[in-house]
């Protein structure tokens, strides 16, 4: 899912924001306590979500696929005093986790979580959101922009995460490969649809960012 050489990515990395210590910690444990530890944002990843958050400074965040929760602390990081990250996650086993070091990083008061399916959560939440990070089941990337579209505000920004799907965008599809088959449809509609603006970015497994008109 890397598509620089380490070499490369290491330096990437080196010259980016250091990563924080509570981050630190997290990526540690992440990796010595889940099954798929490649699934957290990483370093330079989430140095750019960060940075990308304080850009936009945002007063409601809404996080789709929450993990351990790395990529939500980043995201938070840029969030309005006032402000409140909404995240949801299906796997009810890392709730504690997630909340261990929401907590630890002194932003747990402003962050919700949810645990549950987000196509029937994200329609309860009565929000505009200001900055939206999709990172959850590739097959139902659609169906999340299709909820989030009209919950965004103006010039509200959507994050997409593994979008270039370790190159499979690009090789001749698969029967069966639901995923991939969904992650194509959905790059030509962000492409394409009139309400956004997008840039896809060659960034680890490939970040789409898309801003709302």
């Amino acid at each position: 899912m890397h598509f620089l050489s380490d070499d490369i990515e290491d330096y990437v990395t080196k010259h980016s924001e250091d990563e924080p210590t509570v981050l630190k910690e997290l990526d540690r444990e992440t990796n010595l306590t889940t099954l798929q530890p490649r699934m957290l944002s990483g370093h330079f990843q989430g140095r750019f979500l960060s940075l990308l958050s304080k850009m936009i400074y945002p007063k409601a965040i809404l996080e789709i696929g929450t993990f351990t929760g790395y990529s939500a602390i980043c995201l938070a990081e840029g969030m309005a005093k006032n402000g409140t990250l909404y995240t949801i996650d299906i796997n009810e086993e890392l709730h504690d986790l997630q909340r261990k070091y929401f907590d630890k990083s002194g932003y747990g008061d402003q962050i919700k979580q949810y645990v549950g399916d987000a196509l029937e959560i994200i329609p309860e939440l009565d929000t505009k959101f200001d900055l939206v990070f999709i990172d959850a089941d590739k097959p139902n990337y659609v169906n999340y922009f299709d909820l989030i579209i009209d919950k965004m505000n103006p010039g509200g920004i959507i994050l997409s995460d593994n979008v270039l799907w370790s190159g499979k965008v690009v090789e001749e599809l698969k029967k069966g490969d639901k995923s991939t088959e969904t992650l194509l449809e959905y790059n030509k509609r962000l492409k394409e649809d009139p309400r956004v603006e997008t840039v896809l970015l060659p960034i680890r497994d490939g970040l789409t960012l898309s801003r709302v008109l």
